[in-house]
């Protein structure tokens, strides 16, 4: 059996969406965090560039922590579908 264009574009489209899906979410909560912080510092005059550090990797940790599973799941679907097509790429 032939590979076509058609089917590795399909497979490389579905990992690039799959690592959007997932790392989107992750990068939302960082940019929230920091904008929050930012203001935060703004308003009140506190022009430590240190300070934004340890409450952002903290939402980011605790959101990896609640959405972990979520993430897995979508990854190993993603793997799932590529190793039952496999043998069509190997021929």
């Amino acid at each position: 059996m032939r590979i076509d264009a058609i089917s590795v574009f399909d497979v490389l489209s579905g990992a690039v969406w799959t690592m959007l899906a997932v790392a989107l979410p992750i990068l939302l909560v960082a940019m929230v965090v920091g904008l929050v912080i930012g203001i935060l510092q703004t308003a009140t005059s506190i022009q430590e560039q240190t300070l934004i550090f340890i409450p952002k990797i903290l939402a980011v940790f605790l959101f990896i922590v609640l959405i972990g599973p979520w993430m897995a799941e979508k990854v190993l679907v993603m793997t799932r579908d590529i190793l039952g097509q496999l043998e069509r790429f190997i021929q």
